[in-house]
Parts: structure tokens; C-alpha cells; sequence
């Protein structure tokens, strides 16, 4: 009996040692690439890294050299200096340039540029609408006293039979020339360099002056206002006149 039962430990034993060496083989055994540990807060770079995509990290340095040109620019959120608000509009430290600086105190809105946009755009339908004898396109670009006066001239037109023939090509230069203040209301004058061809017809389509074919300049200074207490941002007509020679 006893020799059944050592025989029995000895196949057991044996087949024991047999798995432990396989297991050993498997599992067991260090062969040099193995992966190491993953740290996700190691920036230490791996010696193998053909296939390795780092974080990028803080350059201390690079850092540091930008503060110190920081400091010596100065602020970095500091406002830089402002520039010439009249520029392309009036020479710094002329009169005109001082009296646009009025204007702009008394209506902070106020944009020297964007005003020559809309007065130019204003002469081309006021020169045209005059032409046509368009009052409805005239009377909201002008004061009450110069659209009297344009409406009678249209109504004289009308009365003799005589149309104006226009071809308007358009405005060469446009430039402030002046500006004034009295109490709220603000008044700019333009002179307008245009470039348009024009006659004058009778009912039997006679040319009576002008010519329908040759371009020629015309130099125009009117003045503009508005009152800058107004919501209304549009400027009136007030005056006309021809340049001086």
C-alpha cells in the first residue's frame, strides 16, 4: 500500500515539475524587449524613437528670453500710440485739421472718410436727379432753400420745353476744403473734380448748349450740414458754388 501511494506522489511530483517548466517558458522568462512601465507624466524622451510622437513641453528658456523682451518693450497690453485721424484728409497741424478736431469733439461719431463716401455719393444723385428733373430723388438730399431753388429751375425747364442729356462718368477727386461750428449744427464744405458729358435739348431735340459727346470737368464746392444733436446721420445740402478760378 505504501509503495502505491510513494509511486503516485512521484507521477504527481513529476508532472508538477513538468507544468511548472512550461509555464516558466511561457511566462516567466525576461528576454530584454519587454515594454518598460507606462508613466503619463514622464517627458523623459525613449532611446528608440522612430515611431514615437512626444508632447510638446515648455522651453524654459525660450520663455524667459521672451519675458525679458517683454520687459524691455515695455507693456505688451499697452494701447499703441494713435495715429493721425485726418490722414489723407487735412495736412497734421493745419487750420482744417483743427477745425475737423471741433467737429469730431462735438459729434464723437464723426469719420472724415466715411462722410466723403456718403458726400460723393450724394453729389452723383443730386447732379443726376437735376438733370432728370427728379424731384423726388433731390428733395431728401437737400435743405428746404436749396431745393426751392433747384425745383425752379426744373419747373422752368419743364415750362420751355427743354431737357438736360447727362452721361455722368464720374468723380475724379473729392476733398473737405472746410469746416465750421455754430451752436450744434455742423457745416462741411467739398470741392467735387467730376467728369460728365451734358447738353441742354429743346422739344425738337435741338442742342441748344453743351455737347452730347465731349467729357469735361466740372469743379463743384458745396457745402453740407447736419445737426449733431440729430439721430438722423444724413447731411443736407445747404449750398452750391463753382470753384474760383
Amino acid at each position: 500500500m505504501d509503495d502505491g501511494v510513494t509511486l503516485l506522489n512521484l507521477i504527481l511530483l513529476a508532472v508538477a515539475v513538468g507544468v511548472f517548466l512550461k509555464l516558466r517558458s511561457v511566462l516567466g522568462r525576461r528576454t530584454g524587449h519587454e515594454p518598460p512601465p507606462y508613466d503619463p507624466y514622464s517627458v523623459d524622451k525613449p532611446a528608440d524613437n522612430d515611431k514615437v510622437v512626444t508632447l510638446p513641453t515648455r522651453n524654459r528658456d525660450a520663455g524667459a528670453a521672451r519675458d525679458r523682451v517683454i520687459d524691455a518693450a515695455g507693456d505688451p497690453f499697452a494701447a499703441p500710440a494713435a495715429a493721425y485721424r485726418w490722414r489723407g484728409i487735412a495736412d497734421e497741424g493745419s487750420a482744417l485739421a483743427g477745425k475737423l478736431d471741433q467737429v469730431a469733439s462735438l459729434d464723437r461719431y464723426f469719420d472724415g472718410n466715411e462722410f466723403l463716401a456718403g458726400a460723393r455719393a450724394a453729389y452723383e444723385m443730386i447732379v443726376t436727379g437735376f438733370a432728370a428733373g427728379n424731384r423726388d430723388t433731390l428733395k431728401p438730399l437737400l435743405s428746404p432753400e436749396v431745393f426751392k431753388s433747384f425745383e425752379a429751375a426744373i419747373t422752368d425747364r419743364e415750362k420751355k420745353g427743354l431737357t438736360v442729356e447727362q452721361n455722368f462718368v464720374g468723380i475724379g477727386k473729392a476733398k473737405i476744403t472746410d469746416a465750421a461750428i455754430s451752436g450744434t449744427r455742423i457745416r462741411l464744405t467739398v470741392s467735387f473734380k467730376s467728369e460728365l458729358t451734358s447738353c441742354t435739348r429743346n422739344a425738337d431735340g435741338v442742342v441748344l448748349e453743351g455737347d452730347p459727346v465731349t467729357i469735361r470737368e466740372v469743379t463743384d464746392v458745396w457745402t453740407f450740414e447736419r445737426d449733431a444733436r440729430s439721430r438722423d446721420p444724413n447731411w443736407l445740402l445747404v449750398a452750391t458754388g463753382a470753384a474760383a478760378d
